[in-house]
């Protein structure tokens, strides 16, 4: 598989780096980000493949960030939303129109495994 640039965006420092890291040691070239505008300001200069995304996010949420992704980029970015929050929780729910995929945190590596076969 060719290398992918996936965007991790989660304000959770830690969070973002851990995943990023970890889609690093896969093969792909993964940039954290801590909030939603600057991933947005990135994309200008360096459009994502994929973008996981935090729903649950100080300032812009994840909502909004899935919303602007996929109107700037349609169908041609992966969004994937990834939250503590239980699949029917109303924010939740609100999200699967707009993302391509679901993770409740923490995410595993058979899930990216999934996400990104060989």
């Amino acid at each position: 598989m060719d290398q992918l640039t996936v965007y991790v965006v989660d304000d959770s420092k830690d969070a973002a780096d851990s995943l990023a890291t970890l889609l690093e040691l896969l093969g792909h070239r993964a940039r954290p980000f801590y909030g939603g505008e600057e991933a947005l300001e990135q994309a200008q200069h360096e459009p994502p493949h994929c973008v996981m995304l935090d729903i649950s996010m100080a300032g812009m949420d994840g909502l909004e960030l899935a919303r602007r992704f996929r109107e700037q980029f349609g169908d041609d970015v992966i969004l994937v939303a990834i939250t503590g929050s239980p699949a029917d929780d109303p924010r939740v729910k609100a999200t699967f129109v707009t993302v391509d995929h679901y993770f409740q945190k923490p995410v595993t590596l058979e899930q990216i495994q999934k996400l990104f076969p060989d």
